[in-house]
């Protein structure tokens, strides 16, 4: 079984320390800043041995070569090979998906989701998705680099995952993507009950994270833009009829990006 560990960074990073239960020897997921993940080390037993990082923006990479100077530089560094990410020491070439061992780890499905950068990648490891910046609870990265079709089939790829894989995501974006998604699917009970649940986590200071597959689908606009509900929300609010669900997408995230 994976533990993972939760280290909060920056204003809203999550970044994740990952260990099988048999083993103490973990890897850190996209660590944009090394001092906090030296930080927490200390205070426990894990023994880093290794880095996955899902894409090259610097919240997710800043902190590799200083963990490498720490370490002695002994860490594996696994990455996408079509991003310039300086200290990848394992360059994965990924077309769509597949399945590899990482030492320590064991079984991992490395799937390329494109959308947010064009190299962009996820991790699937135990029922457990480490998805950066592709897929957000209550909604989806940014497209920087890539196309609306490139963001909708990598979201389409995480959305066949058994529904209850947890998704570890890279930020704590939830209750700003729930009070987008209300406003876009505002009768949707599981998301009115949804958006309680996270209020009282945040209202805790605890993290919302990880989601579930399954509750993404009930509640993520970006999922559901194949249903009726969220084509006749994006066809009202841009007065056009006839959408498909690529179009649906595509002017979902427009309305966001202003939002």
């Amino acid at each position: 079984m994976l533990n993972v560990h939760t280290i909060p960074a920056f204003n809203d990073n999550y970044l994740w320390l990952v260990h099988q239960s048999t083993s103490q020897d973990a890897y850190i997921v996209d660590p944009g800043c090394a001092q906090t993940v030296i930080d927490y080390l200390a205070t426990t037993n894990v023994n880093l041995i290794g880095i996955l990082i899902t894409h090259h923006h610097s919240d997710h990479t800043g902190g590799i070569d200083q963990l490498q100077q720490h370490f002695n530089h002994t860490l594996a560094v696994y990455g996408p090979s079509n991003e310039h990410i300086n200290g990848i020491t394992h360059p994965l070439s990924i077309s769509s998906q597949d399945t590899m061992t990482i030492p320590s780890l064991g079984q991992v499905q490395v799937m390329a989701v494109p959308g947010h950068t064009l190299g962009h990648i996820a991790y699937y490891i135990d029922n457990k998705l480490f998805c950066g910046d592709t897929l957000f609870s209550g909604g989806c990265g940014r497209l920087f680099e890539g196309t609306p079709e490139q963001m909708l089939n990598s979201l389409s790829m995480l959305a066949r995952l058994p529904d209850n894989t947890q998704v570890y995501c890279a930020h704590e974006y939830t209750r700003a993507n729930l009070n987008f998604a209300l406003h876009v699917d505002a009768n949707n009970p599981k998301l009115i009950e949804y958006s309680a649940k996270v209020d009282r986590l945040r209202t805790k200071k605890l993290p919302s994270i990880p989601s579930t597959i399954s509750i993404e689908k009930a509640i993520n606009p970006f999922l559901r833009c194949h249903l009726n509900a969220i084509q006749v929300a994006i066809s009202t609010q841009f007065n056009i009829e006839n959408i498909d669900e690529i179009q649906t997408f595509t002017l979902l995230r427009q309305w966001k990006n202003s939002f």
